[in-house]
């Protein structure tokens, strides 16, 4: 669930930073104002089908909608998350990991 709260709340802010209200959205997209709503407060994760039309709406790409990232996580938040995320993974998945680490620290010299 926490996955469509971060969604939907980027899709709020690419709907403000169109000027829309969540009415004036949602009639271009011809859905409920109380759908959109949803789908910002992360309560409802919605169709293929409309988020075509909702990147459409807001003259954007798919990938666009998808396009949210971690910019507000403190380092600690960050550290937390990986850590999560890779306690799940096979040796194998860790060490193509660990290697793509030293691969983006080297192009960084």
């Amino acid at each position: 669930m926490a996955g469509n709260k971060d969604f939907g709340k980027h899709i709020k802010k690419l709907r403000e930073a169109k000027g829309y209200s969540q009415e004036q959205l949602a009639e271009l997209v011809g859905l409920e104002y109380q759908t959109i709503s949803r789908i910002e407060t992360g309560y409802y994760f919605t169709s293929y089908e409309n988020l075509q039309k909702i990147a459409k709406a807001l003259n954007l790409t798919i990938k666009d909608l998808f396009d949210f990232s971690e910019d507000e996580l403190t380092k600690a938040e960050l550290i937390k998350l990986i850590t999560k995320d890779i306690k799940s993974f096979e040796i194998k998945d860790l060490k193509t990991i660990r290697k793509m680490i030293n691969l983006y620290f080297e192009c960084r010299k």
